[in-house]
C-alpha cells in the first residue's frame, strides 16, 4: 500500500510538472499570438550592430519549452539534495526571471518590442514558478 501511494504521488507530481511546462509554453504562445498577429507588433531583436531578427512562433515555443524544462530539471536536482529545495528553487527562478528580463530590454529593436518580449518572459514565469513550486 505504501509503495502505491509513493508511485501515485510521484505520478501526480510528474503530471503537474508536465502541465506546468506545457502551460508556460502555451502562455508564451498566447502572448505572441496577441502581440504579433492581432496587434501587429513587429517583434525583432537586435544585438549590437547586427541586423534585426524577427521573433517567430517557433523560437517562442522552443525557448519557452527549453527554459521550462531546464527549470524542472534544476528543481529535480535540488529535491535530491536539499530538504528546502522548493524554497531554493523559487529564489533561483525569480533571479533567473529578473536576469532574463535584461535580454529583451537590451536586445529589443524598439520600445514596443522590448515590452512585448518582456511580457512573454513574465507570462512564462507567472505559470511556471507557482506550478512547479506546488507540484
Amino acid at each position: 500500500m505504501t509503495v502505491e501511494r509513493v508511485r501515485s504521488a510521484s505520478a501526480h507530481v510528474r503530471r503537474n510538472r508536465i502541465l506546468g511546462v506545457a502551460g508556460a509554453t502555451v502562455a508564451a504562445v498566447a502572448v505572441w499570438s496577441i502581440e504579433v498577429p492581432l496587434l501587429g507588433i513587429g517583434l525583432q531583436t537586435q544585438y549590437g550592430n547586427a541586423a534585426p531578427q524577427g521573433v517567430g512562433i517557433a523560437s517562442v515555443v522552443v525557448s519557452s519549452l527549453a527554459a521550462s524544462l531546464a527549470g524542472w530539471g534544476l528543481l529535480a536536482i535540488l529535491e535530491r539534495r536539499f530538504a528546502r529545495a522548493r524554497v531554493i528553487w523559487t529564489a533561483i527562478a525569480i533571479a533567473v526571471l529578473l536576469a532574463s528580463l535584461s535580454v529583451p530590454l537590451s536586445a529589443g529593436a524598439t520600445t514596443t518590442a522590448k515590452v512585448s518580449l518582456a511580457m512573454m518572459h513574465l507570462a512564462v514565469a507567472a505559470v511556471l514558478i507557482p506550478t512547479l513550486r506546488r507540484a
